[in-house]
């Protein structure tokens, strides 16, 4: 599991489409079968240990919780910070005040260079 923050240390400009005071960064690249869902955990519910078949980004959008690797342990997620289960990997999700995600599953989903960089940086802060 990979932690990182969902607020990119380098935005570039949009500038297609008319754009503008707009900006975006790539999080993560992939191919194959994909899916998005939007995923609500009440307050003290859990989805349960299970390996992903998928690459997957877990982004919290509103309210907290925990998010756990292989290792079964549980690290504090909220809003605004992302989780990353590489496919294969076992994982668990939960909340003791409920939470709203949005899960993006891809069959090969890696990183993208800057992002794997800004985990190194907020998995060293916890």
């Amino acid at each position: 599991m990979i932690l990182f923050n969902s607020a990119p240390a380098k935005l570039l400009p949009i500038v297609a489409f008319a754009s503008r005071d707009a900006a975006a960064a790539e999080l993560a690249a992939g191919s194959g079968e994909a899916h998005a869902h939007i995923v609500h955990i009440a307050a003290g519910g859990e989805i349960g240990p299970h390996v992903t078949g998928f690459g997957q980004l877990f982004v919290v959008l509103d309210g907290s919780g925990w998010v756990a690797g292989d290792d079964g342990e549980r690290v504090s997620i909220s809003a605004g910070e992302v989780a990353y289960f590489a496919r294969g990997e076992g994982h668990s999700k939960g909340s003791a005040t409920g939470l709203r995600a949005l899960m993006i599953q891809v069959y090969d989903l890696h990183l993208s260079a800057l992002t794997a960089s800004q985990s190194l940086q907020l998995n060293a802060g916890r």
